[in-house]
């Protein structure tokens, strides 16, 4: 992780000029990018099969039980807290197709969940710094799916700490489960998992459910 010197962490100025570094990166240096309170935080490793297809089947579950006008998008932009100076990018966001609509990045506070795969070589960004931020950005659902040990946690209920915002609430599972994400249940039965360090990941099923 990229920091910015002590004093200057919690500024404007300092998150204005952070902005303005990842444009200037990017499509120019491999890797995801994100702000936190801390700094950038840059994963440069490019996330596996497991991981995306962990991605595009959770939002294609989600998509086939929410009404219409919402979506599970899993592209760009960022969602973003200006004014506490966060910028995160989650796999998937649960949001209404009418607040897409526009420029830049999304309001942090018209998403309705973020939802994160565990990366195999960060994973305290996921269960730890956005576990974090996403209830300071004020993202009333947060899930995390872990294909390292097929498990996950969905997060509800913001509330105020000591330590600033944090989620009351934890709900753990473990693949093969149903979860509900917003108020929406959908199946964990055959998302794939990570293969042991130093092997190959096998092919697993040929048409896991979608």
């Amino acid at each position: 992780m990229i920091t910015v010197p002590e004093g200057s962490r919690q500024g404007a100025s300092a998150y204005s000029a952070m902005r303005e570094a990842l444009r200037a990166l990017d499509d120019t240096v491999p890797g995801k990018f994100e702000i936190t309170r801390e700094g950038i935080v840059h994963d440069m490793t490019s996330p596996g099969r497991p991981h995306e297809v962990t991605a595009a089947l959770v939002g294609r579950r989600l998509e086939r039980v929410m009404p219409d006008g919402f979506w599970a998008h899993t592209g760009t932009p960022d969602v973003e807290d200006e004014p506490e100076g966060v910028l995160r990018h989650p796999d998937v966001m649960v949001i209404a197709f009418a607040d897409m609509e526009g420029e830049g990045a999304f309001d942090a506070r018209e998403v309705l969940a973020a939802v994160e795969v565990v990366s195999r070589s960060n994973p305290d960004n996921d269960w730890v710094g956005k576990m974090r931020d996403y209830p300071l950005m004020g993202v009333p659902v947060y899930a995390v799916f872990d294909p390292r040990t097929g498990t996950g946690a969905v997060m509800p209920d913001i509330h105020d700490t000591p330590e600033g915002p944090r989620y009351a609430t934890r709900k753990d599972f473990v693949y093969g489960e149903d979860v509900t994400i917003a108020g929406w249940t959908i199946s964990t039965e055959g998302l794939p998992r990570y293969a042991p360090e130093g092997q190959v990941s096998p092919a697993g099923p040929a048409r896991p459910a979608s």
